[in-house]
């Protein structure tokens, strides 16, 4: 695709970037052309002369939508952070002031109620700083974090996998359907997060320890999507015990399950962030501290 090291400046063309951030967060070049009032065929054009220049796919293009590829979700954390600098230095010559954007990640269980109470409260105390909130799985999470791409995170973890700013333990329930209770099945079926999702092995672990055969029988990334695959009778799964809704039963010791004690919440923040990370981070970890073991 052409020389990369003669025209590598081009790629960071900011038109060619917006195009790409546009389309991954519209999910389709349609949209993307509607909010940016441009035509599908110029936004495509935008996209293909980035991954030209890129050299690397950027996006996978399905019949209604199109995601970016694992090197595109790269050059996305990139371009976001270069559209969000330019904006910042077109507010300061406006004189305007660029003011302050955090950036914050947040399990999905977390990404609502007392959480965005306090950051409205955040908002109010701090009208001049922008909140930018991901949620997602918390491996993801963290990778973004080490990337530079967020500024504060909330992750689940293995007890003592890394230092943060503070950590809290997870209560853990393992829970089937209320209506139709799938355990006794054989194979036990498991609705579980995709591989390398951190409550996965432990499900697996735990039924064989029981001498039970098991299989997947429901896969999401979404906390949603696993509560309810649950609920209408799909298989149990392990999740915080926040997650547990009426349409779900606790699985007890009776049933031969182990109590799962080894999660913890960790909030991450670097040392050098700005004082108003800091501020952020201070009531996240009062809110934290006040929640129920």
């Amino acid at each position: 695709m052409g020389d990369i090291h003669k025209s590598n400046r081009s790629i960071f063309d900011l038109d060619l970037l917006r195009a790409l951030v546009t389309v991954a967060d519209c999910g389709s070049f349609t949209a993307a052309a509607t909010r940016l009032h441009s035509t599908q065929s110029t936004i495509s054009q935008k996209v293909r002369r980035l991954e030209e220049l890129a050299g690397q796919r950027l996006l996978d293009r399905g019949v209604r939508d199109a995601r970016p590829t694992d090197i595109g979700e790269t050059v996305l954390g990139y371009a976001r952070r270069m559209l969000a600098l330019n904006e910042e230095l077109a507010a300061a010559l406006s004189g305007e002031g660029a003011g302050t954007t955090i950036r914050i990640g947040v399990p999905e269980d977390f990404a609502a109620g007392r959480t965005t109470r306090l950051l409205a409260d955040f908002s109010r105390d701090h009208p001049r700083v922008k909140l930018e909130v991901s949620s997602g799985l918390s491996r993801g999470l963290a990778e973004s974090y080490d990337r530079g791409e967020l500024d504060l995170v909330l992750v689940k973890q293995r007890r003592g996998s890394r230092e943060g700013l503070a950590c809290w333990p997870e209560p853990m329930c393992w829970i089937d359907a209320a209506a139709a209770p799938t355990f006794m099945q054989d194979p036990v079926p498991l609705v579980a997060f995709p591989p390398r999702g951190l409550y996965r092995e432990d499900m697996i672990d735990a039924v064989e320890a029981l001498g039970r055969r098991w299989r997947i029988s429901f896969t999401s990334s979404s906390l949603g999507g696993i509560q309810a695959a649950v609920a209408d009778g799909l298989g149990i799964s392990l999740l915080p015990a926040r997650a547990v809704t009426a349409a779900h039963v606790v699985l007890g010791p009776a049933s031969g399950l182990p109590v799962v004690d080894s999660i913890e919440r960790v909030l991450l923040q670097r040392p050098s962030a700005e004082p108003e990370v800091k501020t952020l981070a201070a009531m996240l970890v009062r809110m934290l501290g006040e929640e129920p073991a």
